[in-house]
């Protein structure tokens, strides 16, 4: 059996049937449970643990999901890179259901989620300004158009509370600003990665079209669901192909993220 593991996936429930060789791990950590056991096993050669982000059975709302938990376990096993499969609306017209994003940017818009491992002794100020690895990036967007995705190369991520829909004005905004897709999961996952010197790399699925880019009644949680199961399926085959992919070892900046700061805890 695989008790370690250097990948971690971030994902819905249809991801389990990833892994070979699966085990299932109950952890705990100092910020609580993660939402779910954590699955390790392989795929192919490369060892992997998967966490459902919502829990078994979705019972875990974006602005209830135990972020810091969920990232502090997958360090633990010894991860180091993170894959980041979700889905999002889209807030361009070109980018109908079924594009598949690799962001470059984010935006903030949720509030009231806890959002640092350092909030208690004293000020840790971590860079930020490319909130995803490039390494990780790069071989997602390879492994995309290999398996002939309609694929968008960067673009920006803006993060909602959630758990409602944008009203249509707020979607007009966010579309005016430039922005590209929205979502509700993608923030604090990736400052979190960040402060724990992980690789992240979010893999964004269109599963339609934001209220207001499109007339129309706007989207409904039905929808959306729908929309990725008919995926999930295309999607393991795409995660399969970039966990696969990932370089064994880590050129890009993410692992010197925390040089020179003084932290008030050593990482697991």
């Amino acid at each position: 059996m695989v008790t370690r593991a250097d990948i971690g996936v971030i994902g819905g429930s249809g991801f389990y049937s990833l892994l070979d060789d699966a085990e299932e791990i109950e952890l705990s950590t100092p910020y609580g449970s993660p939402s779910d056991v954590v699955t390790v096993g392989r795929i192919g050669a490369r060892s992997v643990a998967f966490i459902p982000r919502h829990g078994r059975n979705h019972r875990f709302p974006p602005h209830r999901i135990p972020y810091r938990a969920n990232l502090w376990a997958l360090r633990s096993l010894g991860v180091r890179q993170v894959l980041a499969p979700s889905a999002v609306g889209s807030l361009r017209a070109e980018y109908g259901p079924g594009t598949l994003v690799i962001p470059d940017q984010l935006v903030d818009r949720t509030s009231g989620r806890v959002q640092t491992y350092y909030d208690t002794d004293g000020a840790v100020h971590v860079s930020f300004a490319d909130p995803y690895c490039p390494s990780g990036r790069a071989v997602a967007v390879r492994s995309a158009r290999a398996g002939a995705w309609e694929t968008v190369d960067g673009g920006t991520l803006v993060v909602i509370e959630g758990p409602r829909f944008s009203t249509r004005a707020e979607s007009q905004w966010f579309a005016s600003n430039g922005w590209s897709i929205v979502g509700m999961t993608g923030h604090p996952e990736a400052i979190l990665a960040r402060e724990l010197a992980l690789c992240y790399t979010s893999l964004s699925l269109v599963t339609d079209h934001d209220a207001g880019v499109e007339s129309g009644q706007g989207v409904t949680h039905d929808e959306v669901l729908k929309f990725f199961a008919q995926n999930v399926a295309r999607m393991r085959t795409l995660v399969t192909e970039t966990v696969q992919a990932l370089p064994e070892e880590r050129g890009c900046p993410c692992p010197t993220a925390l040089h020179g700061i003084d932290r008030p805890f050593e990482l697991p």
